[in-house]
């Protein structure tokens, strides 16, 4: 059956592949972009393949946004929009931290309370939020797209647990480090601010982290992401709350949390 599915964060990376792959399987899509230039570029793209899909623009930051994005009926909300920062966080800049929270957390949470109570007064409906293996597991120098995630993932089992009796459907995607650009636009965000000569951090560590994750070789090709995405997003059959890709970084991610109480500092 057709769901009628908006994303966010559906100009580029795993939400573009989800939202093309989703109408290309007959849902109705509705792909929220951060401007009018991701738009035009994404109604050029649908042209030239033909495909049907509504593209609005949908900065998950500004209130007037939400606001129009409230008047459509959707069956499934994909919370996809997303930023990082990086750098050690005994310095970032707290600016830095806030406008991840602000992003990965506090707006599109209002963007989802107005959507959830549209699905609490008919009684169904599905909320999933785009996670990440960072919101169950830390990497140096990732902080704050660490917390933020880990934030993500606690409000994803609340609201699913309180929204449970409404017939209201509330999941987690998490991948892992794949080949979209964004890994590699965070890491370089680093050196907006990060100044060898003055930050007692070592550059070495994040240089090597960067090479580590941000890195061609240190990623995954995101179609199968991508391919998963478009299973889980409109499946009204019995799935698990998280979904992680690759499967190899589930029990790593478990391994992860088990070191952590027994972690001797």
């Amino acid at each position: 059956m057709a769901k009628t599915i908006l994303l966010t964060g559906a100009g580029s990376g795993l939400a573009l592949g989800s939202a093309i792959g989703l109408a290309n399987a007959g849902h109705n899509i509705i792909a929220g972009v951060y401007t009018y230039q991701q738009a035009t570029e994404l109604k050029t793209l649908i042209a030239n393949q033909n495909l049907k899909m509504q593209v609005i623009k949908l900065d998950v930051n500004d209130p007037r946004d939400h606001q129009r994005a409230w008047q459509y009926d959707i069956d499934i909300l994909v919370n996809a929009a997303g930023t990082g920062a990086t750098g050690p966080i005994a310095e970032i800049p707290v600016e830095y931290v806030r406008e991840v929270m602000d992003t990965n957390i506090f707006n599109p949470l209002a963007l989802t309370q107005g959507f959830a109570k549209k699905m609490v007064e008919r009684g169904s409906g599905k909320i999933v939020f785009v996670s990440s293996m960072a919101g169950v597991s830390t990497y140096p120098f990732l902080a704050p797209y660490n917390a933020s995630k880990h934030a993500i993932e606690a409000i994803a089992q609340c609201m699913k647990d309180e929204l449970k009796e409404f017939g209201v459907r509330v999941c987690t995607i998490n991948p892992g480090a794949f080949r979209t650009g964004f890994n590699d636009r965070i890491y370089e965000q680093v050196d907006e601010w990060y100044d060898p000569q003055k930050n007692f951090t070592k550059e070495t560590g994040i240089r090597a982290i960067q090479r580590q994750l941000a890195a061609p070789d240190g990623q995954y090709p995101p179609q199968i992401m991508i391919d998963k995405m478009i299973e889980v997003i409109p499946s009204d059959d019995p799935h698990p709350f998280r979904t992680m890709l690759p499967t190899e970084m589930v029990e790593w991610c478990k391994d992860y949390q088990a070191r952590m109480w027994d972690e001797i500092i």
